[in-house]
């Protein structure tokens, strides 16, 4: 079977971009978080555990990452990408059964590995077979995936908890099934060839400054995994909001997440991808912080709302950055988002089990917010040094 041309389904390989991204991480991961609450109240698993369940999923991301390029070496891109996205379904209706946590946090862990592969392979599988001048919009649409799965996660998983958990995780298994097929033949099945590495004096440069990239990133997934992992546990059973107080919120954070990715290419068009990562950057430490600073209405809904859109809003950022980094040279540029893919996913497994650890300890939830805003902190302070030592060009 033939995929479509170069540039003849620009908008299908785009569309079965866009589903892998919803699939892989808009379902995957971010429908756990309104479930958390409601696994601890229904008697499903403990808090302590539950939370480590959660954060199965961020370490399956990286083990997905890391294994991403040599699966689509050995399967071929295609099947490696379909295979992905029916493992993901696959863990939906398993996890309706919770058999034991063993059980429940092997599928958790492969739905995060589909995750993983998914965010490395299907950008660069899709955006070469877009023409030049729409792949900045077919880029942005792609992580819109993200955050149509958020607001799905927040509007159909309360409707689903109507009828129980087990509805609930069948539930999402269907429209996980439903996006997989609709992706399924979208997928090209050759790569078109891609020029040839260029040497250039300015490699030593690129280097340095990926390495910087690479530290910011990881510290920017441990920063952004308190409101991922712990936002509507923390507003329904911190603050005593309910479940229901808790999604309404989750659904602030997937508007959010929606107009990021489009916001963030808008911004890097008019002042260049370094400065906006460092202002987004900047934007993610306050929103992370607000909490701490105050836990009304308005301050909730601005964390939520910001913090939703620098989840998939980034991904765009670091990865034209690492465009800018590795010009002309395309194997280059995909193992440096191979790289960067990988660095994000440690962070995040790293900053989950952590402050997964710090709760089940009897950690406070302002405790999480502090360690996310200063990990932020800390990477705009990398981003900020490199620049001033000059590893790095504006």
């Amino acid at each position: 079977m033939s995929g479509p041309g170069p540039h003849a389904g620009a908008w299908r390989v785009t569309l079965a971009g866009l589903c892998a991204s919803l699939v892989g991480i808009g379902l995957a991961r971010f429908a756990y978080t309104p479930l958390l609450p409601v696994l601890i109240t229904e008697g499903w698993f403990p808090a302590s555990q539950a939370a480590y369940l959660g954060a199965a999923n961020l370490a399956g991301y990286l083990g997905g990452a890391l294994c991403a390029r040599p699966l689509a070496r050995r399967s071929g891109t295609p099947r490696a990408l379909r295979a992905m996205m029916a493992l993901v379904t696959a863990a939906f209706f398993a996890c309706a059964f919770p058999l034991s946590f063993a059980w429940f946090f092997l599928w958790r862990f492969a739905s995060g590995v589909a995750g993983g592969t998914l965010m490395v392979l299907a950008a660069p599988t899709v955006l070469p077979h877009v023409p030049a001048a729409r792949r900045g919009l077919a880029g942005g649409a792609i992580f819109t995936g993200v955050g149509l799965g958020i607001m799905a996660s927040g509007t159909v998983v309360p409707l689903l908890l109507q009828a129980g958990l087990v509805a609930t995780w069948c539930g999402l298994g269907v429209l996980s099934l439903l996006l997989t097929a609709l992706a399924w033949g979208g997928w090209p099945e050759e790569e078109p060839s891609a020029p040839a590495p260029s040497a250039t004096p300015r490699r030593a440069l690129a280097v340095g400054a990926l390495r910087a990239l690479y530290a910011e990133y990881a510290l920017t997934a441990t920063g952004l995994v308190p409101h991922m992992v712990f936002l509507v546990d923390f507003i329904a059973r911190g603050l005593g909001g309910g479940i229901h107080v808790g999604a309404r919120y989750w659904v602030l954070f997937g508007l959010g997440a929606v107009a990021g990715p489009v916001l963030a290419g808008v911004l890097a068009d008019r002042v260049g991808f370094g400065p906006a990562l460092r202002l987004a950057l900047a934007l993610q430490a306050v929103a992370v912080a607000l909490p701490l600073v105050t836990v009304a209405p308005l301050g909730l809904a601005v964390s939520s709302l910001v913090i939703g859109a620098a989840v998939p809003g980034v991904v765009p950022l670091v990865l034209g950055r690492v465009h800018e980094l590795v010009p002309d040279d395309a194997e280059g540029q995909r193992a440096a988002w191979s790289v960067t893919t990988m660095a994000f996913a440690l962070g995040q497994a790293a900053g989950a089990y952590g402050l997964s650890f710090l709760f089940a300890r009897g950690g406070h939830y302002t405790t999480l917010f502090a360690v996310g805003a200063a990990a932020l902190t800390l990477a705009l302070a990398i981003d900020l040094a490199a620049r001033v030592a000059g590893r790095r060009p504006i």
